[in-house]
């Protein structure tokens, strides 16, 4: 277990002697503890245990020769190599490694520390799992989870991101970009969610219930003022469609012009729906009215809609842990949502971005790196 045993044998029979004669140990003997601690073939803290010194002790002996020089000039290093250190190990390792368990008997299809070992012994090598863990380490290998990407398959994708950015980094004071989407339809009925528990509390939801109803929203963000203005729908379609466009334009008849932003669906690119904006607009060249603009998101892209990080935001703070006992009380409870969201960003102007509403997971801006749809509150 040592390189010599001979000179465990004659330190032990020293450190007895010292122990009962009650003096302390001189610092030729620290000296020499230490530097057969460090030229063992063992562990330090294996070393340790037989020859009976606390680590602590060892350590501060360690330090205080390392200053006075003393461990270098008076022994030379020990030849033994590191386990993991080896070069025909590093390589068995990494010949097991890269290979699919399967090859080896094993129902997996990534390594786990105890079939890497088994496979490794079945090689003719016997490799602690320590060691295992640092040559891989030591090759930069980390145990990683795949994360899932984000991604578009319309071939236009690129040229209508850079649309919309350059629509909104040019975006005048008379002018507003709306981020547009609906939410739901969702039963109204108990939901579960995470919450603080007493002690000996359980918190538990039935899985069947009998619905209250059910609810669909239509609403539209303001880029630049951070409005929300909602209503509800039976269902989603062009009409609905053409109803939230006539409130937009009442509502925001100070501006010259509005860009519609919102995903492929089918009732987002009707022709009838298109019908009426170039009504609108045709109008507008003649009275001088507000005049609208499409700035379609990529088709399946909807994580790019900035209004769905509000959706996430209102359902965590409202819907999740609810148990509304109406669609009365349920649209109660969200229009109080967004009226005091509305009025705070009357109260502190600030464009979609950086700081939100309080319950909003992700920063209300037009960011492709971003997921605003956040699943975990849809």
């Amino acid at each position: 277990m040592v390189s010599k045993l001979e000179t465990l044998d004659r330190y032990i029979k020293c450190l007895h002697s010292d122990l009962q004669s009650g003096s302390r140990f001189s610092t030729i003997t620290k000296t020499e503890i230490v530097n057969f601690v460090e030229q063992a073939e063992i562990p330090i803290i294996h070393a340790l245990s037989i020859i009976g010194v606390s680590r602590t002790s060892f350590y501060r002996w360690r330090q205080k020769c390392n200053e006075n020089y003393q461990i270098s000039s008076q022994h030379e290093k020990s030849s033994y190599i590191k386990i993991y250190e080896r070069v025909e190990v590093k390589e068995l390792v990494f010949k097991v490694f890269h290979s699919p368990p399967s090859q080896y008997g094993f129902n997996r299809t990534t390594w786990r520390m105890d079939d890497l070992q088994q496979a490794i012994e079945r090689e003719g090598s016997s490799v602690g799992k320590h060691a295992i863990r640092k040559v891989i380490k030591g090759a930069g290998f980390r145990w990683l989870k795949a994360k899932k990407v984000l991604t578009s398959k319309d071939p236009e994708y690129r040229v209508k991101l850079n649309n919309i950015q350059a629509i909104l980094g040019g975006l005048k004071k008379n002018e507003g970009f709306f981020s547009i989407d609906e939410y739901g339809p969702f039963a109204v009925k108990q939901k579960p969610g995470k919450k603080l528990v007493g002690p000996g509390e359980l918190f538990t939801v039935p899985q069947w219930q009998k619905s209250k109803g059910k609810l669909i929203m239509t609403a539209a963000l303001e880029l630049s003022t951070n409005q929300v203005t909602h209503f509800y729908s039976e269902k989603k379609d062009t009409e609905e469609m053409i109803k939230l466009l006539d409130i937009l334009l009442s509502e925001y008849t100070h501006y010259d012009r509005i860009f519609l932003s919102w995903d492929a669906a089918s009732w987002h690119i009707s022709k009838k729906l298109f019908e009426k904006i170039e009504s609108n607009n045709v109008m507008a060249n003649i009275t001088g009215s507000t005049r609208v603009e499409v700035a379609p998101l990529p088709a399946g892209a909807q994580f790019l809609n900035v209004i769905e990080a509000i959706f996430s935001g209102m359902s965590r703070a409202i819907i999740h842990n609810s148990n509304y006992q109406s669609i009365k009380e349920a649209k109660a409870a969200i229009d109080r949502y967004f009226e005091e969201r509305n009025q705070y960003f009357l109260d502190n102007p600030k464009k979609a971005g950086k700081k939100i509403w309080g319950q909003e997971p992700s920063s209300t801006q037009f960011n492709e790196s971003q997921n605003c749809k956040d699943p975990r509150y849809r």
